[in-house]
């Protein structure tokens, strides 16, 4: 590598901008600790967008008695709810039943556990159902009469990823999107590393530790950095969902059960969509260019069939999107395998720690408990914070996490369309659940709609464009419409073309 253009030090260097990385950094940068990430590509661009969007315990993990972590995950559940209850929300979740399926004395005695696991603040408990005589049963087959319904909660995933970012920025952090992490060697007490920021040069960054939280990479960069290291640990699964036209118009979501032993959601998704999903498959290709397969469809769509009185068919769906799910190899089926984290630190010279598996719902508690665990070596007393501190746009009503914030939402999205009536109340309401109380930063000094700028596309207007530039490194038409909002879903099929065309007419300087 030749000179770098720049140079820069810091505490930790943490490779990966999915959600562990960018929980990781705002733990760390919260406690005071020099903070530097980078990412080969967007925040949330692989794993992070491409879950099913739930913040749940898995209630399925309970057949494999993972105690555990469903007990952590149903802590956390509430935990982010509160923190971020412009991105996350509540939703019931109505699980269907007949014969052939798991016995309903099971199913009963599973929601029970569920319930009782951790505490609840702001979910209702899980209870039967009679379908005949539930919203919920009407675009059900006939022979769907009974049924069970329980609590969960929604996420935008990928905005969660940015908000971590964001929260970490503000802390002192640098946050670095479009930057390959080419080199990373030991170098005496610490690390160095060369970093190339596309369109912006080379960056020699030296580090007293690093946080390898690469996704499906992680096993790679591990390798690559401390070639000794045994590989393996690692287990790529590949998830896939589609997204239709919406099938059913109550606000509940279902969980499906198959003969195979698989659950598929069924989820109310962007107002005017269904998103069904996941598919667990083994995973060997190239992490970067995952995508669903003919077949994945076909399953997805006759398991969706088999409940619903209007078939869903391949020809329904509107789009797709695929993910590979880095998990913990621990040797089981790929339904099966743990969505527990594990943490490995190289201690051979300065730290490096390794992120292996995990799910977006305990993010936070693996983020604390790796920053736990190097914050001796930096000499960090500090401590955990982030269990009582809101994410970006979450502190509706004060500082504090709270459940009115979750509780209360609906009213302050009219309290804030009121503030700014001279917009359309949609396209308020929409900001507001995006950007939570960051709308009036968004909105700041604008008294009218001419002062949006130009509509780049139907609903977008260049304020908000330049606000996504700022504040939330979007750089491409893809960022903008598909991670940090699902405007795509909504817009014309060339809208992505049309987007790319302006940011390129209107480029941004490299920082």
């Amino acid at each position: 590598m030749a000179e770098p253009q720049h140079t820069l030090e810091c505490d930790l260097l943490i490779v990966g901008g999915g959600i562990n990385g960018a929980g990781i950094a705002r733990d760390a940068a919260g406690r005071g600790l020099s903070v530097v990430l980078c990412e080969k590509d967007d925040l949330a661009a692989h794993t992070s967008s491409a879950s099913t969007k739930l913040i749940h315990g898995g209630l399925r993990y309970l057949e494999y008695y993972e105690f555990n972590l469903v007990r952590k995950a149903l802590i956390e559940r509430e935990v982010l709810l509160r923190a971020a209850p412009h991105i996350m929300w509540p939703l019931r979740f109505v699980m269907p039943h007949a014969q052939g399926q798991r016995p309903a004395w099971m199913i009963r005695a599973g929601l029970k556990l569920y319930d009782l696991l951790a505490k609840r603040e702001l979910l209702p408990a899980s209870a039967a159902l009679n379908l005949r005589c539930h919203p919920a049963g009407q675009p059900l087959k006939p022979e769907f009469r009974k049924g069970f319904i329980y609590s969960d909660g929604w996420v935008d995933d990928a905005r969660l990823v940015v908000l971590n970012a964001m929260d970490a920025e503000e802390k002192g952090a640098i946050i670095l999107t479009q930057t390959l992490c080419s080199s990373l060697q030991r170098q005496g007490s610490g690390w160095q590393a060369d970093l190339h920021k596309q369109g912006c040069g080379d960056i020699r960054v030296t580090a007293r530790c690093v946080v390898n939280a690469a996704g499906p990479w992680t096993a790679q960069l591990l390798h690559a950095a401390v070639p000794s290291h045994a590989p393996g640990h690692l287990r790529l699964i590949k998830g896939s969902h589609i997204i239709v036209r919406r099938i059913f118009e109550h606000d509940n979501a279902y969980i499906f059960q198959n003969g195979d032993g698989r659950i598929v959601f069924a989820i109310p998704y962007e107002h005017e969509f269904t998103l069904i999903g996941t598919t667990d498959l083994e995973y060997h290709g190239d992490a970067g260019q995952v995508a669903i397969s003919d077949d994945e469809i076909a399953y997805l769509c006759q398991l969706a069939s088999q409940y619903f009185i209007a078939p869903v068919t391949p020809g329904d769906v509107v789009a797709t999107y695929s993910g590979v799910r880095p998990l913990v190899d621990d040797g089981a089926d790929p339904k099966a395998v743990t969505r527990d984290y594990r943490l490995e630190v190289d201690h051979d010279g300065p730290p490096l720690l390794s992120v292996f598996g995990g799910k977006i719902t305990t993010f936070r508690k693996l983020a604390e408990d790796a920053v736990d665990l190097l914050a001796k070596a930096l000499g960090n007393r500090h401590g955990a914070w982030t269990r009582d501190a809101c994410l970006p746009g979450g502190d509706l009503f004060g500082a504090k996490p709270q459940n009115r914030s979750v509780l209360e939402f609906d009213g302050w999205v009219r309290t804030v369309q009121n503030q700014y009536a001279w917009l359309p109340a949609l396209l308020v309401a929409r900001y507001a659940r995006a950007y939570g109380t960051r709308v009036h930063t968004l909105l700041a000094q604008k008294t009218a709609l001419e002062e949006m700028g130009e509509a780049i596309l139907p609903g977008l207007y260049v304020a908000e464009v330049e606000y996504l530039r700022r504040y939330e490194w979007a750089r491409t038409a893809q960022d903008i419409l598909w991670r940090r909002s699902k405007l795509g879903l909504h817009l014309p099929a060339d809208a992505v073309t049309r987007l790319q065309d302006w940011l390129n007419a209107h480029p941004v300087q490299c920082k």
